[in-house]
């Protein structure tokens, strides 16, 4: 077939007519004068829709269903198999489902969003987001809750793990994340997450988290919220979670803490910060400075002490000491501790355990209770979780005699004196000698205490040689026969 280029050549340059090009190339007149109007080739376009006898008749009921979609959640709108199944049982459609498909793409109401290039001055904008990780803790298996914090302007990235994405640690993200900046941005930019945001009111108002909103009193940054449903709008931090992921935690690595995790990628946060160069200086040097006390990132709240000495939290229970039993106590729950405090005291502190229906307990907040209950020391929970040799110092001293629970208890007692591990060292010892009474490991652990002497003892030059037989103690056996 005769091109464009060709028609409009000769006609423009050789300077034949309409005619002649017609007659020459035998082309319809309509077509050169086409071809003479524009120098694309011609397109044919169609005027109508071709007719499709299967789907024609279910135009009108498809339109409904998506005209329908408009007033309900996104997340449950008719999808082109949905509205296939819906033909089938309702007005038993005998097309296929591709067929549906393409008339549903066609009518479907498609209206892409218009986005607008954004920028943020040194200093001004910093995006926070929660990620998810695998990991291993001392070859165990859990999930990383990744705290992602980046500055706008530069990039400059933060992430630390957490066991859990619940209020208390998104609190110590932020006091972490400004204290390895350096400072504090003006603005953090977040999506709707429970732990800051209570309710969503009319247009950008939130009704936020008290505690939230002492954290921003504490440092002084503003908090902007992006629509729901719409985390793009934080774009950058987006990006990090599953930059950290890919670059950070590949192959899925095994750490010995969650201290090791951590260290593990602010080192890798740093190495990222070095490549942005100038740009991370500058951000650095904009930020807000800290205030002069960091913000306390616990939960407090009133708990009410057992008559077993245990306060519980989050399905958990934590021994407090006895003499509190019938009080109520304050509780402050950190990322990684729990402190029960009377007053301004500290009466009890414990690892936060993240299990439910456990329980954790210390052997000294029982001591004086055991002290006038000894019994109580055979079946006393609190021996499963201290060292085995406990437990099987009480099993041999209960089958030797049957109050020998009294000498357990008495050992136990001994931690009011003493340090726990030297108490466990001494009762190693005493089980390797097979003299497991309380006066023994008391004898011990005074061997082990004692202060050395001032003066060291030199022995004389003249009893330098002499020797020392051992005593035969049979000759008292003997005495006491002839008696």
């Amino acid at each position: 077939m005769v091109d464009v280029e060709f028609i409009r050549k000769k006609h423009l340059v050789e300077g034949w007519s309409i005619r002649r090009i017609s007659r020459q190339l035998d082309l319809a007149r309509q077509t050169v004068r086409k071809a003479m109007a524009s120098p694309e080739p011609p397109r044919y376009h169609l005027s109508r829709p071709r007719p499709c006898p299967i789907m024609d008749p279910y135009g009108e009921v498809i339109r409904s269903w998506l005209a329908q979609d408009i007033h309900a959640p996104p997340k449950q709108h008719h999808t082109g198999k949905r509205v296939y199944d819906r033909l089938v049982v309702e007005y038993g459609f005998a097309g296929a489902e591709s067929s549906v498909r393409r008339v549903v793409a066609r009518l479907r109401p498609n209206r892409p969003e218009v986005f607008i290039p954004l920028a943020a001055a040194f200093g001004q904008q910093a995006q926070v987001d929660w990620g998810q990780a695998q990991v291993r803790i001392a070859g165990t298996p859990v999930v990383a809750h990744l705290f992602c914090l980046r500055l706008r302007a530069s990039g400059a990235p933060f992430t630390w793990a957490a066991p859990t994405e619940k209020l208390e640690a998104f609190l110590e993200g932020h006091r972490r994340a400004f204290e390895w900046l350096g400072g504090v941005p003006v603005e953090c930019v977040y999506d709707n997450l429970k732990t800051a945001v209570l309710r969503i009111l009319a247009g950008p108002e939130r009704e936020e988290h008290t505690v939230f909103a002492s954290l921003r009193a504490c440092y002084l940054f503003d908090s902007l919220f992006c629509r729901p449903g719409e985390g793009h709008e934080k774009g950058a931090v987006e990006n990090l979670v599953g930059y950290v992921r890919r670059n950070a935690l590949v192959p899925v690595p095994d750490f010995a803490s969650w201290d090791a995790l951590n260290a593990h990628l602010l080192a890798w946060s740093e190495h990222e910060c070095q490549r942005l160069g100038d740009r991370w200086q500058q951000e650095r040097a904009a930020l807000r400075p800290l205030p002069p006390r960091p913000f306390a990132c616990a939960l407090t709240r009133l708990v009410p002490v057992s008559s077993t000495s245990l306060v519980q939290v989050d399905r958990n229970r934590y021994s407090v000491p006895c003499r509190y039993v019938g009080r109520t106590l304050r509780l402050a729950l950190s990322t990684e501790r729990v402190t029960v405090w009377d007053g301004e005291t500290s009466v009890a502190e414990h690892p936060r355990c993240y299990q439910r229906g456990e329980t954790i307990l210390v052997l000294d907040h029982y001591l004086p209770a055991l002290a006038r209950k000894p019994h109580a020391a055979m079946h006393a929970a609190v021996v499963a979780q201290m060292p085995p040799i406990y437990a099987a110092a009480r099993d041999r001293l209960c089958q030797r005699q049957r109050d020998g629970y009294r000498d357990f208890a008495a050992i136990l007692l001994l931690h009011q004196e003493f340090a726990a591990e030297l108490v466990q060292a001494a009762l190693e010892e005493a089980w390797g000698r097979d003299c497991l009474e309380p006066s023994v490991v008391r004898q011990l652990l005074l061997n082990r205490t004692a202060p050395p002497p001032i003066v060291p003892l030199v022995l004389p030059a003249a009893l330098a040689g002499t020797h020392v037989a051992p005593p035969d103690l049979g000759r008292y056996d003997q005495l006491l026969a002839v008696s």
